[in-house]
């Protein structure tokens, strides 16, 4: 493909005359402009993964109501800060994409199938942008809330045909040596957990990398060697119950943290830096519909948002990137006389629904349940509502499966909480919605109002001045 054409074509290209959009004030372009002819020597893109619109306006309110401000990620839309699109999220093989294909998407700037990783229905590998980075001498580095080998964050950095194969995902990371990779996902590297029992730390300190496993040994590590963190067997916890867990908040760093960490081990060489933030979590709860998983992770997510872009407004050459992949669930608060009311009681919740639903099983009690969502959200369900939940223990049995292996009650505790909280789901999936993309620094004056996500790929490169070289 010829790329310079691509960019004078294709939704990417220069942006010509000014005119405003709904999307794009005069403010925005203006700050767009101030940017041109200036090359990105890093990128900073941050997703929060599963994250529908109701999402960012849920954690808004929150923060408003709550805090007496608004979200990090929408003050950039109410200060003209950032240039705004609404980016299509398809795949090849279907409308609504998953994670790694919509990953896929903006690592090898192309479309396959749903649960690939840059390979197509046709088998041809594409090369991920990480490694394109990489090849140019700068630095490169993912930090996400969920396994570090999940698709995601192995969407910019590998090609593989499953998704799922995340212990081969896991060597490959080693063998292409990413300079900062933070996460969950200990079940992918320790010896006793893989299947071939392969003692995959080992390998990582082996080629000179430092191993940190909780929030200390992060926050002290050097910033003179690569960095494997791996801090949970899977996922970390939601931010919520670590916030009310006192050993949870002592190891296991938060988004934000593990985002300042990179920067500071990734910043300073000449040839600049790459890192991808995940709020992989955003899309586990949004799967579970839990309102304090999903509206806490994403208030999280704008902590990472804040750190990133108060670097970049410092560093004046690093592009900065927000969005998410695709809709989940299509959360939202739904009107009512009460709504207000109930949507204030989420400040007060102590924990998610994940929390409370593991703590339940076969042997537990009706006042078992009561007390235990009344703990966790501030109010007792009826013994019939917790008779409900109750009875899907009685053949409750572990079975394959991403985001609720247990098939655990989610959805009728969510049904439950909707009369107190006033927050409605559509589904517990994906969704083909159009989703929101920001753009702040060197690279932004190339953003249209809409994109497919594929045109992120050629943007990046094209910001950073690389992609006459692949």
């Amino acid at each position: 493909m010829n790329r310079r054409n691509f960019f004078r074509n294709t939704s990417i290209g220069a942006l010509g005359t000014a005119v405003l959009t709904p999307f794009n004030s005069f403010g925005a372009i203006e700050t767009a402009r101030a940017f041109k002819n200036k090359k990105a020597k890093n990128i900073i893109l941050l997703v929060s993964d599963g994250m529908s619109i109701g999402t960012l306006n849920m954690a808004d309110l929150y923060l408003s109501r709550k805090k007496g401000r608004g979200s990090a990620w929408l003050d950039l839309y109410r200060e003209d800060k950032v240039k705004r699109a609404l980016m299509d999220t398809a795949s090849a093989s279907s409308i609504v994409t998953d994670s790694a294909a919509a990953s896929s998407s903006w690592g090898g700037g192309h479309r396959v199938p749903n649960g690939r990783l840059n390979i197509d229905a046709n088998g041809q590998e594409h090369q991920p942008i990480w490694q394109k980075f990489k090849a140019v001498g700068k630095k490169a580095g993912c930090v996400t809330t969920v396994p570090i080998t999940h698709a995601t964050p192995a969407g910019f950095c590998v090609a593989q045909k499953s998704r799922n194969d995340q212990e081969s995902i896991a060597e490959k990371y080693q063998s292409l040596g990413f300079d900062v990779m933070m996460g969950g996902g200990n079940e992918y590297f320790a010896a006793e957990k893989r299947k071939d029992g392969q003692d995959l730390y080992q390998g990582y300190r082996q080629k000179g990398y430092q191993v940190v496993q909780d929030r200390k040994q992060m926050l002290s590590a050097t910033s003179d060697k690569p960095i494997l963190g791996v801090f949970t067997d899977s996922g970390l916890p939601y931010t919520k119950d670590r916030d009310s867990d006192r050993e949870l908040s002592q190891s296991v760093p938060t988004l934000a943290e593990m985002t300042q960490k990179a920067i500071e081990c990734l910043k300073g060489p000449t040839n600049g830096f790459v890192l991808q933030v995940e709020a992989g979590k955003v899309d586990w709860a949004a799967h579970a519909n839990d309102i304090a998983g999903l509206l806490y992770d994403q208030i999280a997510f704008d902590e990472a948002v804040k750190c990133a872009m108060d670097f970049a407004e410092k560093d004046g050459e690093t592009l900065v990137i927000i969005t998410t992949d695709h809709g989940n669930a299509n959360p939202g608060l739904i009107y009512g006389t009460s709504a207000n009311a109930n949507f204030d009681s989420i400040q007060s919740y102590k924990h998610t629904n994940a929390w409370i639903l593991n703590g339940l099983g076969r042997e537990s009690s009706i006042k078992t349940v009561r007390e235990r969502i009344a703990y966790a959200n501030g109010f007792a369900p009826d013994e019939e509502e917790a008779q409900l939940i109750l009875s899907y223990y009685r053949n409750l049995e572990a079975e394959n499966g991403w985001y609720n292996p247990k098939k655990l009650p989610f959805k009728p505790l969510s049904e439950i909480q909707k009369k107190h909280n006033s927050v409605g789901w559509i589904s517990m999936q994906h969704s083909a919605d159009y989703v929101e993309l920001a753009m702040y620094g060197p690279g932004s004056e190339y953003l249209k109002p809409f994109v497919k996500n594929t045109d992120l790929h050629y943007l990046m490169l094209k910001a950073a001045e690389v992609e006459n070289q692949f």
